[in-house]
């Protein structure tokens, strides 16, 4: 991620330091902990966050050890754990059951664990901050997982009148689509080709992008000037999905727009204010 200058500066990890984590796998191409750990640091909060690679048939095992770790006060989810942590968690935020998928987790001091889904909502904050229109928009949404789901369920839960789900694996296209159907009758959702032609808003909600040789998660011949393209990837900032929709005249949402949309949402969640 190109997400400017911002650098975790935690300089005095204490006992009273709250801790947080970030469950991914891979892990090294992440790129919200440095933005976390300098949104902590410039608001003067004693926290470090800390990203741990779990692969997919460790989750359960390290989720059962984060529940006895007293100073933890929560954990970020990413790919691939979105929807697979679903049943290894006690409660749900309403926003996480419409989407049917976590990002981020609030540790109670019991050790409990409560999912929520902020994913969308910081898509779609981003995009309104930047003058952006949703509502009534037609919507096209590359991929399936977790954060696809998070972010359909919030532009549904916004007015968007149309989503158009593009997916390599049909069958999880089918399962995201009737969960919005089913969330969002108002809202006409249904199962597209790669090309995103006649849409507002195209989103990359894959992980392709993050590495040079990775494909394009679309067909980019369907982009034109009246189309802004949005991505989740953070890393790089400018994804080949973004310049080929830079160089056909899209507005653009990089995946760090998102992200730094988040980040209060984030760690209001974690560690609420009494």
């Amino acid at each position: 991620m190109s997400a400017g200058p911002a650098v975790a500066t935690a300089t005095a990890i204490t006992g009273r330091t709250a801790v947080f984590a970030l469950l991914a796998d891979p892990v090294e191409h992440v790129g919200s902990p440095p933005l976390f750990n300098a949104h902590l640091s410039q608001n003067g909060l004693d926290g470090v966050l800390v990203p741990l690679q779990v692969p997919a048939d460790a989750l359960a095992t390290v989720v059962a050890a984060l529940r006895r770790m007293g100073n933890l006060r929560g954990f970020l989810v990413t790919i691939p754990h979105k929807q697979a942590i679903l049943p290894l968690l006690d409660r749900l935020t309403p926003q996480a059951e419409r989407a049917g998928a976590v990002n981020v987790v609030r540790r109670m001091p019991d050790g409990s664990l409560i999912g929520g889904q902020l994913d969308g909502e910081a898509f779609v904050a981003a995009l309104l901050q930047a003058g952006e229109t949703v509502s009534g928009s037609r919507v096209f949404i590359a991929g399936a997982g977790g954060v696809a789901c998070g972010i359909g369920s919030a532009l549904a839960g916004h007015g968007a009148a149309a989503i158009t789900i593009f997916n390599r694996s049909q069958p999880r296209a089918q399962h995201l689509i009737e969960r919005l159907r089913h969330g969002f009758p108002a809202c006409d959702v249904r199962m597209g080709g790669p090309n995103p032609a006649g849409h507002d808003i195209v989103v990359n909600a894959t992980n392709l992008g993050q590495r040079p040789a990775d494909a394009l998660p679309l067909d980019v011949h369907g982009l034109d000037g009246t189309i802004i393209a949005a991505e989740v990837v953070i890393e790089p900032a400018d994804t080949a999905f973004l310049r080929a929709a830079m160089a056909r005249g899209c507005r653009v949402q990089r995946g760090a727009a998102m992200v730094r949309a988040q980040l209060p949402l984030l760690l209001a969640f974690m560690a609420p204010r009494s």
